[in-house]
């Protein structure tokens, strides 16, 4: 993989992203036409793209409910460690002050630069976006899911 920065940090899983999901979603709209066009068979149309579309639903919601949820928590977590390690001091006070776009950004910054986007995110509230828009030297998180 090439150095990891704000364009490319984003990841997707190919079976997931390019073949089940797409999939479902062809599945769907055929549903859809064949409910307006197999006028003798509309009720099972129908059916299958209620249940199609139940699928479809809980396989996003679920992948990313569950892999969000603990990835969240560790970023949380990761946070709390470097700030310790960077400061000596505990980050109860600061991490409430911070949304949780903000102290996801951050992990992408080295620790000089993120010193100074704390400080910007704290006293002039810079979004996540931009904390990740203002790193000049990408740290990269290749262990994302």
């Amino acid at each position: 993989m090439e150095s990891q920065n704000y364009k490319n940090h984003r990841k997707f899983y190919p079976p997931h992203h390019f073949i089940y999901l797409p999939l479902l979603i062809l599945l769907e709209v055929f549903g859809v036409y064949k409910i307006f066009n197999d006028l003798a068979h509309q009720l099972v149309w129908i059916l299958f793209s209620v249940i199609i579309f139940l699928i479809f639903y809980l396989a996003i919601m679920l992948r990313q409910h569950y892999a969000l949820g603990l990835q969240n928590r560790m970023v949380r977590l990761e946070f709390k460690q470097r700030y310790f390690e960077i400061f000596g001091l505990r980050s109860d006070e600061v991490e409430e002050k911070l949304t949780f776009g903000q102290i996801a950004a951050l992990r992408f910054a080295y620790d000089d630069e993120f010193k100074e986007l704390l400080y910007k995110a704290l006293h002039e509230n810079i979004s996540g976006d931009q904390i990740k828009r203002s790193i000049q030297k990408w740290r990269p998180d290749n262990h994302r899911i």
